[in-house]
């Protein structure tokens, strides 16, 4: 059976009794993603076509990162008070227009201002998917609806990536109208076939507040442990989209070249997650972090070797997504260890915090480092992060938590790559 039709029958068994309007909401991921070409290209973009230096690309994907921070705290109210298709429509249309906005600006100060407003309005619609997912699918199939969700991003992620490095031969304004384009038919999309879910969006009332708050995660010392691991591992992951494509570059690799190997981590995420997954079933969790922590700093530290190579920054980008695929799962059984059941979302939401954190911090702290200390040190680093959180994982492991009362299902939120 070709590959193809082997992907399309495994969909087809994992997707199973999940009602038509999810279909809809995955359909306009897979088409958001599809059209995903100026994030994955931005810093390219910045440095090879408009001349800037790495430094100012990662000052601007931090800007892009800041935005998608504060965006995911803003559009999660947004999502309950005023009702999630609102808020994903708004969303889908601000991205279009800022997207197609940056595409003609010119000069630093500008084209920093609107990549933030890029990344505000392109994270605003997460608050709202995953609600409509939660709300749309039973309880016991929301674990496998978050996986198909997850396949759709990173097939369309894979796509956009291999496709848009040989549109930007032709001129880097084309990638950044397609994606506006692209985002407006997502909009379409939803506005036509997806209702709204929340029957009344509105505030919950004070007195509904859970009693655990967001002091109590923060004071939480062995949670916030795992978070500030998670956050060293994220600042590296980060790097594949922001200096690796710089290093590349400077190299004498193309923009084309790039995106056939950048879009190796989403092929290799559709094809090999699900196996994968099984063959981790009942192994050691400490081992497989530390496992994962290493093949994801390492990989990206060998990018060092790589010199003016394709091949070679393909196998590094193997190594580090083969990390990130034995990572995602086992950090999101940690963290549902770490959370007690009546506070879930709150440590779910620091715990994605730090994600936001390394989307803002890793591109700024990668481009200096690229830029006047040089890619051996850049690398190098990735190659530290890792062995120390590695490190990390074992002392976490030697203190391991009492699993929480088991009140209600464990449905750990999905983990999405830095795209």
């Amino acid at each position: 059976m070709p590959l193809a039709a082997r992907l399309a029958a495994e969909a087809r068994r994992a997707g199973g009794g999940l009602p038509r309007q999810f279909w809809w909401l995955w359909t306009s991921t897979l088409v958001n993603r599809l059209g995903g070409f100026v994030v994955t290209f931005l810093a390219m973009y910045l440095t090879h076509e408009r001349g800037y230096s790495a430094a100012y690309a990662g000052l601007v994907a931090s800007l892009f990162g800041l935005g998608s921070a504060v965006a995911s705290i803003g559009a999660g109210v947004l999502t309950d008070r005023l009702g999630r298709r609102p808020t994903l429509l708004a969303a889908q249309l601000a991205t279009a227009l800022f997207t197609a906005v940056l595409g003609f600006t010119d000069g630093p100060v500008a084209i920093a201002a609107v990549a933030f407003l890029v990344g505000l309005a392109s994270n605003a619609s997460r608050p709202a998917v995953s609600a409509m997912i939660a709300d749309l699918v039973p309880a016991a199939d929301r674990v496998r609806a978050y996986a198909l969700n997850y396949w759709a991003i990173n097939i369309g992620f894979g796509a956009s990536a291999a496709v848009a490095g040989l549109i930007a031969v032709h001129g880097y304004l084309t990638l950044f109208l397609l994606d506006a384009v692209t985002t407006l038919l997502c909009a379409v999309v939803v506005f036509v076939k997806v209702p709204e879910t929340h029957p009344e969006p509105k505030a919950a009332p004070a007195g509904d507040a859970p009693r655990v708050g967001l002091g109590t995660v923060f004071r939480d010392g062995p949670f916030m442990a795992v978070v500030a691991v998670n956050l060293l591992l994220a600042l590296v992951v980060q790097q594949g989209s922001t200096t690796l494509p710089v290093d590349m570059g400077r190299h004498g690799l193309s923009a084309a070249q790039f995106g056939l190997v950048i879009s190796l981590n989403g092929v290799l995420i559709v094809l090999l997650q699900l196996p994968l997954t099984r063959l981790m079933e009942g192994r050691d969790r400490t081992a497989l972090l530390v496992a994962g922590a290493l093949l994801t700093g390492w990989g990206f530290g060998l990018t060092a070797l790589a010199g003016s190579s394709a091949a070679l920054y393909a196998l590094t980008v193997a190594i580090w997504t083969i990390g990130e695929i034995v990572t995602a799962p086992t950090m999101m059984a940690l963290v549902a260890e770490h959370s007690p059941a009546r506070a879930r979302g709150r440590y779910q939401g620091v715990y994605s915090l730090s994600w936001s954190l390394a989307s803002f911090a890793g591109p700024l702290g990668g481009g200096l480092l690229l830029q006047y200390a040089g890619s051996w040190a850049l690398w190098g680093g990735c190659a530290a992060a890792g062995t120390l959180a590695a490190a990390a994982f074992v002392l976490l492991g030697r203190h391991r938590p009492e699993p929480p009362t088991a009140d209600e299902p464990s449905l750990p939120a999905p983990v999405e790559t830095a795209a």
